[in-house]
């Protein structure tokens, strides 16, 4: 089960809505989403979590690259929203350089981290070779808004968001969506 939020900064404070990402295919895409969530060029960020699994947090600020953090990359590698995030330059790797075959994974947005079958076993061992259990990303996304890289690493995934919304004083807008 997944779910993804926005939550763009006003000068009224947050302002939350739940987002659908099945037509966001990358990371470009995404970004496009979030500015189009903000009046102006605020801050805004993209809150996504696959339940008990991994959470990953976007922020977009105006017309600045996005920046990325995700909790556990391995977990994130076998997701379908994952996969927007795990971008080449974020795994470190050169633009077409292989690494995991991150396409031969079955994303189906329904991911357990149970393979299927032997073959499925197989290619899991590869991709978990090539990426860890471990957070990626911008450890200190969040850092002016409250939100120090040592919080955001020992938040656990299942109330990761919450956590983050409620730093923000945001937590009744997020609940709003969820």
């Amino acid at each position: 089960m997944y779910f993804a939020a926005l939550l763009a900064r006003t000068e009224d404070g947050w302002e939350a809505s739940d987002t659908e990402l099945d037509d966001v295919e990358t990371l470009s895409d995404l970004a496009d989403l979030a500015r189009e969530a903000s009046a102006e060029d605020d801050t805004v960020l993209v809150l996504i979590e696959q339940e008990d699994a991994w959470f990953g947090v976007v922020r977009v600020d105006g017309e600045d690259d996005p920046r990325i953090y995700v909790s556990d990359a391995a977990a994130a590698a076998r997701s379908s929203y994952g996969e927007i995030l795990l971008t080449d330059e974020l795994l470190g790797r050169e633009p077409g350089e292989d690494g995991p075959d991150l396409d031969s994974l079955d994303l189906d947005g329904t991911e357990d981290g149970e393979p299927a079958s032997a073959e499925d076993d197989e290619e899991e061992t590869v991709s978990a070779e090539a990426i860890t259990h471990s957070p990626l990303g911008d450890g200190e996304i969040l850092d002016d808004l409250g939100v120090s890289e040592k919080e955001l690493r020992t938040l656990d995934a299942e109330d990761a968001l919450s956590a983050i919304a409620e730093a923000l004083g945001a937590s009744e807008v997020l609940e709003t969506v969820r």
